[in-house]
């Protein structure tokens, strides 16, 4: 079974665009209702992409909040 921190791989190597809210939260330190709430009021740090009545959020988007720099 997956510990928390083994679930997900690091950021620096996402290749996505786009990722599932329960990923995004994971790496922004967040509950996944934190960032539906986000998505919700459209205040959160990150505006999510729906696709198909689902949320995406932006990988790139992400990288920037933590400061990491997109290749």
């Amino acid at each position: 079974m997956l510990t928390t921190s083994n679930k997900f791989q690091p950021i620096e190597q996402i290749t996505l665009t786009a990722i599932p809210t329960e990923q995004a939260a994971f790496y922004l330190n967040r509950r996944p209702q934190t960032l539906r709430i986000w998505a919700m009021k459209e205040n959160g740090l990150i505006r999510p992409i729906r696709i198909n009545g689902r949320l995406a959020w932006p990988v790139k988007e992400i990288k920037k909040v933590l400061g990491i720099e997109c290749q």
